[in-house]
């Protein structure tokens, strides 16, 4: 197993972490989670944490990287893959399977594509006089150093855009030589159904949320103390529905325009991930939820 690891991708709602579980459960596996908004505490049903999916037969499977850090922090791609490294190592040391989960194109590409992120500390100075600039002025800046960005988040949220630009001008600042990382051996699985298929899946699973409290989980983490401008950061439930708990739109509006805005979301991912085939990462795709046949081929290459 050395330096092999399973990587298990798909789009919102396509089941792709239950699956995962069941490895992990059966190949003496752990999960490493590559979700952008399940690092934080406290943002549990509407980033889809589902914690009782990790729990096999009375067994807890062991996860990583969700709740590790509190939500008036900001969490960015080099904390994800330095943790990620850490992590991985200490899963091969201790002969346990890393079975990589998330629908977090980035992420994921920034550990099977091994991502060249330098330590990139805030730089005050460079922060006060980039707060100066509108969004549209940043955006110019930070595509003039990196014409390939596609994490369209980034370019939307003017705090995001300032520690991307930091990021930036860390990396072109390091030697490529100093950057260099082990190459890690990643097999990829997609779980992708019929597009008709997903649609309903996703909106049952957003009627599921709404039943199971998340209007009352943003509610709580206002009063707790974060502000709607972060709350709406965290993506498209905690935005709607903040949305909707200050009055701007109706119940009805916040539900049509949430269960749109996911649909819109699922499809953005599936172009990601085609977009990471084009730059040769191999994704085996499973169709649905074919347990037998991802596990065949998953035994198949841990056996080569």
């Amino acid at each position: 197993m050395t330096n092999k690891m399973i990587v298990i991708l798909g789009a919102t709602a396509s089941g792709k972490t239950k699956l995962a579980v069941r490895l992990a459960h059966e190949l003496n596996g752990e999960i490493i989670s590559a979700d952008s908004r399940q690092v934080y505490k406290s943002l549990d049903i509407g980033t889809g944490k589902d914690l009782n999916e990790y729990i096999v037969d009375g067994r807890i499977i062991p996860y990583h990287l969700i709740d590790v850090t509190d939500p008036e922090k900001e969490f960015n791609l080099f904390e994800f893959q330095s943790g990620f490294y850490e992590i991985y190592w200490d899963l091969i040391h201790r002969n346990v399977l890393p079975v990589v989960v998330g629908g977090t194109g980035l992420y994921l590409e920034s550990i099977i594509l091994n991502y060249h992120l330098p330590p990139a500390p805030p730089d005050q100075e460079l922060r006060k006089n980039l707060q100066t600039r509108s969004v549209e002025e940043l955006q110019k800046y930070l595509l003039a150093m990196k014409a390939s960005m596609h994490n369209k988040t980034d370019l939307e949220n003017k705090d995001r855009l300032i520690r991307a630009i930091e990021i930036e001008r860390a990396r072109e600042s390091q030697s490529s030589e100093s950057l260099q990382k082990q190459q890690l051996k990643a097999a990829v699985f997609g779980i992708r159904w019929d597009r008709a298929v997903l649609r309903k899946r996703i909106t049952a699973r957003l009627r599921q949320r709404l039943e199971e409290g998340m209007l009352e989980e943003v509610q709580s983490l206002h009063m707790a103390g974060l502000s709607w401008a972060k709350l709406e950061s965290f993506g498209l439930e905690y935005r709607y529905i903040s949305r909707y708990l200050q009055g701007h739109i109706t119940y009805q509006e916040m539900y049509e325009q949430l269960n749109t805005r996911i649909h819109q979301f699922a499809k953005r991912q599936d172009t990601w991930f085609r977009r990471m085939e084009r730059k040769g990462v191999a994704i085996d795709w499973i169709s649905g939820d074919d347990y037998i046949l991802l596990k065949e081929r998953i035994i198949k290459y841990l056996n080569d």
